[in-house]
């Protein structure tokens, strides 16, 4: 008799009584699946709907925010990165000028390397959070509705 409760976990029995709960992640390495309180997985959207939403303006409007700005602020950081090699290598009198103590602009260059990835990463985690999380998790809320 077919039942619709899935299986009990490998190596024991289900003794939980939680009326929602989230299973561990297959083998195949795919995402944990969540269960609805009636024990069935929710329905998922289409392979016809993802393609759908994929080719929709408001998807479109969300890959647009996210290049405007990453691919500058990659262009950016790339070309800082690659004139401190340029400078390290072909102006060694002026990397080698000292600024106070033992501290040279190589140096100063060299930490601002450290500064500025750090900076950029705190940039972008304020952009996704207001500007593109809110965009995915609308596409996303419609998407679970529809399915």
């Amino acid at each position: 008799m077919a039942s619709d409760t899935p299986p009990p976990p490998e190596g024991g029995t289900d003794t939980s009584t939680a009326p929602s709960t989230l299973e561990g992640a297959p083998k195949d390495g795919a995402p944990p699946v969540r269960i609805a309180k009636d024990g069935a997985a929710p329905a998922q959207p289409t392979t016809a709907r993802f393609v759908e939403v994929q080719e929709s303006e408001e998807f479109g409007e969300l890959r647009r925010t996210y290049r405007s700005f990453a691919f500058p602020l990659t262009v950016a950081f790339i070309a800082w990165y690659l004139l401190y090699v340029l400078l390290s290598n072909y102006a060694g009198d002026f990397m080698g000028t000292k600024l106070f103590g033992n501290i040279n602009v190589a140096l100063v260059l060299g930490l601002a390397q450290f500064a500025t990835t750090f900076l950029i990463a705190w940039i972008y985690s304020r952009h996704a959070a207001r500007q593109l999380d809110p965009k995915a998790e609308a596409i996303k809320s419609r998407m679970e509705a529809d399915a």
